[in-house]
């Protein structure tokens, strides 16, 4: 496949599943800040 295709595919997937989409995005978003505060707080240390 070409990364055109896959790019047409992709957001295909995305409009046909919006809300399983932003779901994993939200997720994924909280995931990342919650490392980040771990992090943080143990740095502050």
């Amino acid at each position: 496949m070409k990364k055109k295709d896959i790019f047409k595919q992709s957001l295909r997937n995305l409009q046909q599943q919006g809300l399983r989409s932003w779901l994993t995005v939200l997720g994924i978003v909280i995931g990342v800040a919650s490392v980040i505060a771990i992090v943080s707080v143990g740095s502050g240390l």
